[in-house]
């Protein structure tokens, strides 16, 4: 038995499912790069908010490439399981915010009349960093980017999500509409103000008056997104529908903890978000830095040096005590320094929890899936710290490590002589600067600082960061990692 509307009553008791009326639902809100992410935390808040106060807040999710999403979820009316799971045990609910999920290459046509349709109020984004098209080291919109050249030649057939954004508000302003608020959820550093300067870049060259209207009319409120989803596993689905009484395509899991702070801009209107925990905030940096800083960065320096030591996951990466020493001691001395607190922010407490996430075995977080797209991640995660610590005339070592892990990584050789499945919209570039280097770490070292987009050209021209990533990257090749983080 497949889960869907008419399935929906039969599934078992224990299962939380939607209270209001589905069929009734408007769409609200279009969410550009719908997956597991979204489904697990935006999707999930949007939920509570309708199951406390109805209102029109449907979503349609809208995929930019892959039709995996749409195709599992549409002979399940949208509906799709959230289990979260931890030490103590998993809870099992069942989602009813989504609407419909479209495929934008198949028929942007029916994207764009979404994106028009006068009930939308805002348009949220999770495409990752590499689906903004911009330069990671700078934030501006790279006008050379193939995808951009082609939205700006053909504007109503547009592949990416600044190209659908500009088109869309372009028909409104057209019809007289006003304009959505646009809503980043990505993990980028001031990710509001990054979308809102691509996309009034992206509309000016289209034309200036057009340019202006959305730099006037247009709210691009920062927001800072936080919760653990991995990837779903085939025995994840297994159980899930094993407990359920019906089959699920594409449950997604993930932890207990979760959190949403946004900026409360929103001429249009939008959900009662408040009322389910999310922090409606004047200015969201200072907390978006703590989690970029804190969260992130200790992420992928662990995702990198725990791939390289053998560890397939988070929880296993951690359980190393030099992992846990090394980590502690980035947060300590490192990262934490570096931030602004937000009102009320307890820092050591925030620590200690991010170091239980990471340990929570009940998450199969694969260190190879948070290594994906270490080029547009780097700058936000590691390298704005690094920047911080050496302008403050401080020690990087820590962070030197993590850099240097991730090098290692882009090598595209494991220790043992296996290929790395190196994802990262800079593959094939990396791929060329390690063959260029042939296993000498100071030269794939020389070549990667090349790489403008990611370390800008303050970086490579500092000898107080190149010094110890160097240092750190020659000795992941002559000790390896577990011997490197034995001594952290």
């Amino acid at each position: 038995m497949r889960l869907n509307a008419q399935t929906l009553p039969t599934v078992a008791a224990t299962v939380q499912r939607p209270a209001y009326d589905r069929s009734a639902l408007e769409p609200g809100i279009v969410h550009l790069g719908i997956g597991a992410f979204h489904r697990a935390h935006q999707a999930v808040y949007t939920e509570d908010a309708l199951n406390r106060a109805f209102g029109p807040w449907g979503i349609v999710g809208v995929s930019l490439r892959s039709p995996d999403t749409r195709d599992a979820l549409a002979p399940q009316d949208g509906l799709y399981t959230v289990a979260v799971r931890d030490a103590a045990g998993e809870s099992l609910r069942v989602v009813g915010s989504i609407l419909e999920c479209l495929v934008a290459p198949e028929d942007s046509a029916a994207v764009l009349e979404r994106m028009t349709r006068p009930s939308v109020r805002i348009v949220t984004v999770t495409v990752t960093e590499k689906g903004y098209c911009h330069d990671p080291a700078t934030g501006a919109l790279n006008e050379s980017h193939p995808d951009i050249v082609h939205d700006l030649a053909e504007p109503e057939r547009p592949r990416t999500a600044v190209g659908f954004l500009a088109e869309a508000l372009a028909r409104r302003h057209a019809l007289g509409l006003a304009p959505f608020t646009v809503l980043s959820c990505d993990n980028l550093p001031s990710n509001g103000d990054t979308v809102a300067g691509i996309l009034r870049r992206f509309a000016t060259l289209r034309s200036p008056e057009f340019g202006a209207w959305v730099t006037e009319a247009v709210a691009c409120p920062n927001s800072m997104v936080d919760r653990i989803v991995p990837a779903t596993t085939e025995a994840d689905r297994a159980h899930v529908a094993a407990e359920l009484g019906a089959e699920d395509s594409w449950p997604v899991m993930t932890e207990r903890f979760t959190q949403w702070v946004v900026e409360d801009r929103f001429p249009a209107g939008r959900p009662a978000w408040e009322l389910e925990g999310v922090e409606m905030v004047a200015d969201v940096h200072p907390y978006e830095t703590m989690k970029l800083r804190l969260l992130n960065g200790s992420h992928s320096t662990l995702a990198y040096l725990g791939y390289l030591a053998g560890y397939e996951t988070v929880s296993d990466a951690i359980a190393d005590p030099g992992m846990a020493r090394l980590i502690r001691g980035l947060m300590d001395e490192e990262s934490g320094p570096t931030l602004h607190l937000p009102p009320g922010a307890d820092l050591e407490r925030y620590k200690d929890a991010l170091i239980e996430r990471f340990r929570n075995p009940a998450l199969r977080h694969r260190t190879w899936q948070i290594a994906m797209d270490g080029t547009q991640k780097l700058p936000q995660r590691l390298l704005g710290t690094a920047r911080e610590r050496l302008a403050a005339g401080a020690s990087i070592d820590r962070l030197a490590l993590g850099v240097a892990a991730w090098m290692r990584y882009a090598a595209g050789v494991d220790e043992q002589g296996q290929p790395i499945d190196v994802r990262d919209p800079l593959a094939a570039r990396l791929a060329e600067i390690a063959a260029d280097a042939k296993g000498d770490p100071d030269r794939l070292a020389d070549g990667l600082f090349g790489l403008t987009a990611v370390f800008g050209s303050d970086l490579p021209a500092d000898p107080r960061f190149t010094g110890p990533v160097s240092a750190a990257l020659r000795r992941l090749y002559a000790e390896g990692a577990r011997a490197v983080l034995a001594a952290a």
